[in-house]
């Protein structure tokens, strides 16, 4: 099984997975996690485990530290073996409580998909990270302070000092999974779990982490299980790789021949379904990517036309800071600053950046579902801000908006026909039959079956519930959807089926897009232009592959350059990451700040020559 079995004095596999087997008790009987799973895992090794949503993964590593009992789970066959220093290796599936929790943290150290579920929120970042070491390694107070000084140090958190006596809440996404990572790594632990650690962070900060986990990896010679769907992540990271599909391991091998000459045919699918950046190189107009085992016919570039239909000039969303006795706005969050663009019909235009940026706040501007302070926003000849709440009322008829978390945004309590057919009733476009008779029609259009419709959003996976807030934002034939990251949540395979099918409705229906995310990859694939945003301005605006292959401003290339590629050949060094702070968007309550300046590089493609601060 592995390339390098122990010979000599060759230390030998930290942990052995032997025909794991995990079942779930519910109402309606056992029901298999994991079904037969093995693999081994060696000191200064990285194990990328890969595979959707249900594949078992997380259950693999939830059984690895015994945690998979605490969320109803049981261990029903298999051994688990992990070697501890000086001792015989032992079988983690039979060991007892008391010697997990010595090992747990201790020797096996895990860092959880969600930061903020992961802390906790009543004790400061200081508290949480001293705990262990004190519990683990009997620290005095100080001792342990001093080491967790070290820790925030060495994965890079500036102030650290600060930072021990700050709570979770005060620390961005990115800086709590830092924390969450020096929890695991505060005991040194033998093996380290990454269970999805990059899934929500930005383009930047993924690359800081990835390349501080690679760096830890090298100096200390732990074992790394790193846990992903995202392949361009595991052609940075991995030596090994091992496929996972429903509960079963399909493929395993290093890290170049999966990427290379993969066996499997679910393997092969997954690779297929990944945007690689730089593939749309030297084409001109999008086009929906080749799925294997689809019957897609020929796969035709999406044009669009040069008639202009959204046009949005010097927008700018500020949102007031009150403070002091009469609750006064002493500064103001400036979210959005002097923002300009064109998007033409059957065109999409993507809005790029960090958590942050303002590219949320601008789609929302543009729907005013926020009040923008100062502006102008043409819909087709409607100026959008001069309008009563009536006129508004219609004039959203062409605009709609798919959200990010597709279960935030639909009602648990209504069947999806009925939350289809909402909008229909809202504003009265249709009548009696003519209503149920559209809402198939869009379940057919977005490839769901029918029968779903007497569904609600629980008993959907999470591509599928994106698939019906498409089908909703289409109820009304808008000219304009809002895609406020709508496929950031999905696995690869289904997220490639959803760009393809908003791709090919964009052709059919000529509708426009105003696309908003921070995959480049993705935006690469789907855009006719690019925004790049920064501290709520456009620091760089033109078609897609000007933008792309010849990119002018300084956070355009620093960005372009923390994307992870899904080639295993061309990994991202250390030494090429170099982001500057992002500085605060807060000013005072007099602060003017200086109007945006744009200079063009070539037809079409604007840089902006005003200091934005990087």
């Amino acid at each position: 099984m592995l390339d390098h079995a122990p010979s000599g004095d060759t230390p030998g596999p930290i942990a052995r997975i032997r025909n794991l087997r995990v079942e779930f008790q519910t109402k309606d009987g056992p029901v298999t996690g994991v079904e037969d799973v093995s693999f081994e895992i060696s000191a200064g090794e990285t194990v990328c485990v890969v595979g959707e949503s249900g594949s078992g993964k997380s259950v693999s590593s939830l059984s690895l530290m015994r945690l998979v009992e605490f969320g109803g789970g049981e261990i029903t066959g298999g051994q688990l073996l992990f070697d501890r220093p000086g001792a015989d290796a032992i079988d983690l599936a039979k060991t007892d409580a008391d010697l997990m929790q010595t090992i747990r943290g201790n020797e096996i150290g895990m860092i959880f998909q969600e930061p903020m579920t992961a802390l906790n929120p009543v004790f400061t970042v200081g508290r949480q990270l001293t705990e262990g070491l004190r519990l683990h390694k009997s620290m005095s107070r100080s001792q342990a302070e001093a080491r967790a000084l070290e820790l925030l140090r060495e994965v890079r958190i500036p102030e650290p000092e600060r930072r021990l006596k700050q709570y979770p809440h005060e620390l961005s996404g990115g800086m709590r999974q830092r924390v969450v990572i020096a929890m695991a790594l505060a005991c040194k632990p033998r093996l380290l779990i990454a269970d999805e650690p990059t899934t929500a962070l930005d383009v930047t900060i993924q690359a800081e982490i990835l390349a501080l986990m690679d760096r830890l990896k090298r100096e200390t010679g732990t074992a790394v299980m790193f846990i992903t769907h995202d392949m361009a992540v595991v052609a940075q990271m991995a030596d090994r790789v091992v496929v996972m599909f429903r509960g079963n391991k399909v493929e395993e091998g290093p890290v170049r021949q999966i990427f290379e000459t993969p066996q499997h045919p679910y393997t092969k699918a997954l690779l297929a379904a990944v945007p690689k950046l730089g593939e749309m190189r030297g084409k001109s107009a999008p086009e929906p990517m080749k799925l294997l085992g689809s019957d897609q016919g020929e796969i035709k570039p999406v044009p669009g036309t040069n008639e202009v239909l959204l046009s949005v000039k010097n927008l700018t969303t500020r949102f007031p800071v009150k403070g002091g006795f009469f609750r006064r706005t002493v500064a103001n969050v400036h979210a959005v600053e002097d923002l300009s663009f064109n998007i033409n019909k059957g065109q999409t235009l993507s809005l790029v950046g960090e958590s942050g940026c303002g590219k949320s706040t601008a789609g929302r501007s543009i729907l005013r579902l926020v009040e923008p302070m100062a502006g102008e926003i043409v819909l087709d000849g409607k100026d959008i801000l001069a309008l009563d709440q009536s006129a508004l009322r219609e004039a959203r008829l062409d605009m709609q908006m798919i959200f990010q978390d597709p279960f935030a945004s639909l009602n648990p309590q209504m069947q999806l026909a009925d939350q289809v057919a909402e909008p229909i009733h809202n504003f009265g476009t249709l009548k009696g039959k003519e209503v149920m008779d559209r809402v198939a029609m869009l379940f057919d259009r977005v490839e769901l079956p029918r029968s779903f419709m007497r569904r609600f959003p629980h008993e959907l996976s999470g591509g599928q519930r994106q698939r019906v807030a498409i089908a909703r934002a289409l109820a009304l034939n808008p000219r304009l959807i809002i895609a406020d990251e709508a496929v950031s949540a999905l696995d690869v395979s289904v997220q490639a089926q959803v760009l393809n099918l908003m791709l090919e409705l964009q052709a059919e229906l000529g509708i426009s897009y105003l696309f908003i995310s921070h995959d480049m990859a993705v935006v690469e694939r789907v855009s006719h232009h690019v925004g790049v945003m920064y501290l709520g301005r456009i620091v760089e605006l033109g078609p897609r592959a000007r933008v792309f292959e010849n990119p002018q401003h300084a956070y355009t290339q620093a960005l372009m350059k923390a994307v992870p590629i899904a080639d295993p050949t061309r990994r991202k060094d250390e030494s090429e990451l170099n982001f500057k702070p992002i500085p605060s968007p807060i000013h005072p309550a007099g602060y003017a700040p200086e109007p945006s300046v744009y200079r063009e590089v070539e037809p079409g493609h604007f840089v902006l020559e005003t200091d934005s601060g990087y």
